[in-house]
């Protein structure tokens, strides 16, 4: 696959997935469609030597893995990445009703570390996950996305707030519901998702009981600049990590000598301590169901490595100043390690280079990241699963711009470079 091609699969992937469902949905698919088979938890798994498989959680995590086909686990270990597939967000409250001048508007909560000025003005939608009655008495779960815009958080004169250029706070209980027009006081959210369902072909609804719905910016990602050398578009951290390792683990071809493993997470924005999140059981309990012994469980993940792909903070030309000066990404210059003294980055110098060797093979540089000495860290889901499993495991990912931001930006290379890495990674025998 060329870059182009690459880039343009990327932005159909990020356009379909506004939420973790449908971004654990849309990479389902792509595995079937791939011949990977489903293994739901709740059933007895069989797997077979050289066959592929994927298990989700919660509708909005998902792991995917192919068995070697000569050598067993325990000899062969696994070749592992992981990525997270939400990101900061406004989630609509339980009971987001509300009326003010004949307004109406919803009720919202945010969700991780939002950058949240962007949200304005922004043509907005709704979509999530919809749980209901059907007319059996059970209870269904549907994914709605209304696609068109319907809510917009609307600025606030500059006529009305002289100070705004100059220092504006954000009232996250005040300032940020959305106006979704002048509907009546008998509007009830509920009944729109029924109706929503209905028109998407759902025949069977009853009463809905719960919903879990964002808003979302409608803008569809965008190739930009002269060259047209940057991609635009929201949530990209994560999900373009979580595409370039679907796309590394497909690409890799028929199972070879090692195992390899897909693990993208929901929840890491808000700390990951969930039973889908990096810090909950879901991949050790996969582990424990591939190799129930101990024994053969913990040689298997001696001989593994967990690549963990989370985007990396690139120098802005206008606040240069921010990144240490000999540790600064630039965006089209290649991946970036990224590590840190206190472990918030689960990097070492033993999987760094095994890193840079992957990277050298297929002709990609590689760029590092340290977080200036007197500014705090962020961290990914890489130190979790390396303390969840004990593999060894480096945090790497592509340098953007803007990020937690409503529209994010990345470089057009870095992602399809960092694929032709993993997708390395995941067809080596010995590390």
């Amino acid at each position: 696959m060329d870059q182009q091609r690459f880039n343009q699969e990327l932005m159909d992937f990020l356009a379909a997935s506004p939420t973790p469902f449908h971004a654990v949905h849309q990479m389902a698919r792509r595995l079937m469609e791939a011949g990977f088979q489903q293994r739901p938890e709740t059933d007895t798994w069989r797997v077979e030597p050289g066959g592929r498989y994927f298990t989700t959680r919660n509708d909005s995590s998902i792991i995917a893995w192919t068995m070697p086909a000569r050598i067993p686990l325990p000899e062969s270990g696994f070749r592992m990445a992981g990525a997270h597939t939400d990101s900061p967000c406004l989630k609509i409250k339980p009971r987001p009703e509300s009326h003010k001048k004949g307004y109406l508007q919803l009720g919202v909560e945010v969700y991780g570390g939002a950058l949240l000025n962007p949200w304005f003005d922004r043509d907005l939608s709704l979509a999530g996950r919809v749980s209901y009655l059907d007319r059996n008495g059970g209870v269904a779960h549907r994914l709605v996305d209304f696609v068109q815009p319907v809510a917009v958080i609307p600025s606030l004169a500059i006529h009305l707030d002289r100070e705004a250029n100059e220092s504006r706070s954000i009232n996250a209980q005040t300032c940020l519901p959305p106006v979704l027009g002048r509907q009546g006081e008998d509007f009830d959210l509920k009944t729109l998702l029924r109706q929503r369902l209905e028109a998407d072909g759902e025949a069977a609804v009853g009463q809905v009981l719960d919903h879990e719905l964002v808003l979302y910016d409608t803008q569809r990602p965008a190739l930009i600049g002269l060259a047209r050398e940057f991609i635009a578009s929201a949530r990209l951290d994560n999900l373009l990590s979580c595409f370039v390792g679907l796309r590394a683990l497909l690409g890799a071809g028929a199972a070879g000598d090692a195992g390899t493993l897909l693990v993208c997470n929901d929840h890491e924005e808000v700390g990951s301590t969930t039973a889908a999140g990096a810090r909950g059981p879901m991949l050790t309990q996969l582990l424990e169901r591939l190799l129930p012994a101990p024994e053969e469980r913990n040689r298997a993940l001696s001989r593994s490595m967990l690549i963990s792909v989370d985007n990396a903070h690139g120098v802005h030309p206008n606040f240069a100043d921010r990144h240490d000066d000999n540790h600064g990404p630039l965006l089209n210059r290649g991946p970036v390690i990224k590590t840190n003294a206190n472990q918030r980055y689960a990097s070492n110098s033993e999987t760094s280079a095994i890193f840079r060797r992957l990277a050298a093979g297929e002709g990609v540089p590689v760029q590092t990241f340290v977080v200036r000495s007197d500014m705090a860290c962020g961290s990914t889901i890489g130190p979790l699963a390396a303390a969840e499993t004990g593999v060894r495991t480096v945090d790497v990912g592509v340098p953007q711009w803007a990020m937690h931001s409503v529209r994010e930006l990345a470089g057009t290379a870095d992602a399809f470079n960092l694929s032709r890495v993993l997708r390395r990674f995941f067809g080596t025998a010995r590390l």
